[in-house]
């Protein structure tokens, strides 16, 4: 058995890819469009690991029931080599940081459609450091 990817439904899929990939800094791999099935799948991977993928799903006509609640997916979670650069690339695109690395060691945030995204310190967790030892939670995370 082979871990391939995780698929994730979006319902805007240039606001999804600028979160993704500009904020986050994910690659996109691959893009299948489907006409006759109205929808679009674009994966993505962490730079350097084409193994672990996310799948986006945008489907083009509008889900009569939207899309809620992101947490009940539970979470993606990725390993970085500088927390704390990694959560001011992400605040710099607009990303709210729903649970600062106060610890040095791990944090969490939200994409457009609300699915959680642990990001995780590489290796030993940093010393603290403001502003993020200060920084309470904002939201659900």
């Amino acid at each position: 058995m082979k871990y391939l990817h995780t698929m994730v439904r979006v319902t805007d899929i240039d606001r999804s890819l600028d979160f993704y990939c500009n904020a986050l800094g994910l690659t996109e791999l691959r893009r299948y469009e489907n006409e006759a099935g109205r929808f679009t799948l674009v994966f993505l991977a962490a730079p350097g690991d084409e193994t672990a993928q996310v799948e986006l799903t945008y489907n083009w006509d509008p889900d009569p029931q939207p899309l809620s609640g992101g947490r009940n997916f539970g979470h993606l979670a990725y390993q970085v080599d500088n927390i704390y650069a990694t959560c001011t690339q992400l605040s710099e695109h607009g990303v709210t940081i729903n649970r600062p690395p106060r610890d040095g060691r791990m944090a969490f945030v939200r994409s457009p459609d609300g699915i959680s995204v642990e990001i995780l310190q590489s290796g030993e967790a940093l010393p603290p450091a403001e502003p993020w030892q200060s920084m309470e939670n904002i939201g659900d995370w």
